[in-house]
């Protein structure tokens, strides 16, 4: 019944209403007896600051609930001084702390991020890491890092920013939400990726580069039964908005799980970018069907090299099973066939709802998969073809040096820039009713999302997040954060003990598994002599 109601009228607007109807009453009541004046006052300032709520286009949480989003900015407002009644702290990630989504809101917002009176950070708790500074710092004159992607079968490689959009796709997030992001990523020079969802109108509208994220449904190159369709791939991947072909083998928030998106979200919109009927149930695969075997997703990845004019191509997956990376390493060697670029996804990533269990509980984080891609592509020689990304929780400088440092060549972000377009972290995606009309297809919620706006603070984001990575490359004495190295994070492990990461994470000599696993880590003398090209499972 409420349902039904909110579809007729949105409830949100009840205090708007109410303060509307109040200064009616007002009026009737001063004009027919006098009295009511102060009332009057009262209920006739608060509906114009409603209806100015409305109207103004800097703020999606009042155009989306006028008069009462005043709350929550009255809280933030008072909070520095009375934060002792609050129950979140600053630094209290759940998943991501005050502290994290602050600086994102600040840089988004093109406002100083300095902080005042020190860190609050306790710098003796265990875990807490820094980077190393030098006594020569150097001078750097641009911030707009890149790293070129393409190996030696890419024939149209890929200049990349080290800081991109991760994958989210259209039906998940709004019409309003894919326009901001990917004009930002044209204003900023940064590449913009589809998620599995395929490219919408949307993403095409304002021209940003994109990575085209194809699933197990091949969505946008699929035939009427659901299979991998050459001709429809070739129509969307030789487009020269789209710069790299990014084929998902599993994510970070729900691995080896597939999706599904009910027939009732499948509106026309959806159902042109992904090819699919309208009002029927859309679904995601937990495996592909257009290959079996290690072998074969490597011809994969050839072929669809080949289809697209040549263009960058290469695969994501979070980590699960090591043997089955080892499979795919070992086929990459047999046949010769390498990606351009692999993307690793953290556990920790995820901005889709997944079933509890495979949220907590399922695929390697961030560190240990994209550690161990690293190292076995440097303990095969393949590492200087194969360009790494990596995302999961990365929001600020320090997240890129840190992850770059661990192996990545490039970063990945989604929630933050989910942030910069004024996501307030309300974990209500799966339901449709964001409060920020970031992930809805409500099309009055994501009317409260304002393109040309979100479009500047998405940009803003970006760039302020690589000046800030800029001055952390020259404290270090750096010329870029392709420098920025394990040897160069200290990382407190306990009251009395600090190490570096290069001393905690292992490190595999180069070339060293061409001669086999023996002296290695633990996880390559168990599984990679076990692991064959042939096929994903056990020897």
């Amino acid at each position: 019944m409420l349902a039904r109601l909110n579809a007729l009228y949105p409830v949100r607007y009840t205090a708007l209403a109410l303060c509307v109807a109040g200064a009616l009453l007002s009026l009737f009541s001063w004009v027919a007896f006098g009295v009511g004046g102060a009332y009057l006052v009262v209920f006739l300032a608060l509906s114009l600051l409603g209806l100015r709520d409305l109207k103004q286009t800097r703020s999606s949480v009042l155009r989306n609930y006028p008069l009462i989003g005043h709350l929550r900015f009255m809280l933030e407002g008072i909070r520095p001084e009375m934060r002792q009644y609050f129950l979140e702290a600053d630094n209290e990630a759940t998943p991501f702390s005050r502290s994290q989504r602050s600086l994102a809101y600040a840089r988004a917002k093109g406002e100083t991020d300095k902080r005042p009176f020190g860190t609050q950070v306790d710098q003796n708790a265990n875990g807490h890491e820094w980077l190393n500074h030098s006594l020569t710092p150097t001078l750097l004159p641009s911030h707009d890092f890149r790293t070129l992607v393409g190996g030696p079968a890419c024939t149209q490689p890929y200049d990349a920013s080290v800081f991109n959009i991760s994958a989210m796709s259209f039906g998940a997030l709004s019409a309003n939400a894919i326009q901001a992001l990917n004009a930002g990523a044209r204003r900023g020079g940064f590449a913009h990726d589809t998620g599995e969802g395929s490219i919408s109108a949307w993403h095409r509208l304002h021209g940003g580069d994109l990575i085209w994220e194809i699933g197990s449904g091949y969505f946008g190159c699929r035939d009427d039964e659901g299979r991998f369709s050459e001709d429809r791939f070739k129509a969307n991947a030789q487009d020269p908005q789209v710069k790299m072909i990014e084929l998902k083998l599993s994510q970070g928030a729900k691995p080896g799980h597939g999706g599904l998106l009910p027939g009732a979200k499948v509106t026309l919109e959806i159902a042109a970018a992904r090819g699919v009927a309208v009002g029927k149930d859309c679904v995601s695969p937990a495996a592909h069907s257009a290959f079996a075997s290690p072998i074969e997703l490597l011809q994969f990845i050839a072929h669809l090299r080949e289809l697209s004019g040549g263009k960058p191509t290469g695969f994501k997956l979070c980590i699960g099973h090591p043997w089955e990376w080892f499979a795919i390493v070992k086929a990459m060697l047999e046949t010769g066939i390498t990606p351009d670029f692999i993307v690793v996804d953290g556990a920790e990533g995820g901005t889709g709802a997944a079933p509890l269990e495979f949220t907590d509980h399922v695929g390697a984080p961030l560190q240990e998969g994209l550690r161990l891609v690293h190292n076995t592509l440097v303990g095969v020689n393949l590492r200087d073809r194969i360009k790494i990304g990596a995302a999961g929780k990365i929001i600020c400088a320090f997240d890129i040096a840190r992850t770059m440092a661990v192996g990545a060549d490039w970063c990945n972000s989604a929630r933050g820039f989910m942030f910069a377009l004024g996501c307030i972290q309300a974990q209500t995606c799966h339901t449709g009713n964001c409060p920020t009309g970031v992930s809805t297809q409500d099309p009055v919620r994501q009317q409260a999302l304002v393109v040309p706006d979100k479009t500047t603070r998405v940009f803003n984001f970006h760039q302020q997040t690589l000046e800030a990575l800029k001055e952390l490359v020259q404290a270090a004495g750096l010329h870029h954060p392709s420098e920025i190295s394990a040897h160069h994070i200290v990382r407190r492990v306990n009251e009395n003990e600090v190490r570096l990461l290069a001393n905690l994470l292992p490190e595999v000599p180069a070339g060293s598994l061409l001669l086999g696993a023996e002296g290695q880590h633990a996880v390559f003398t168990t599984y990679w002599d076990k692991s064959s090209a042939g096929h994903f499972g056990l020897e």
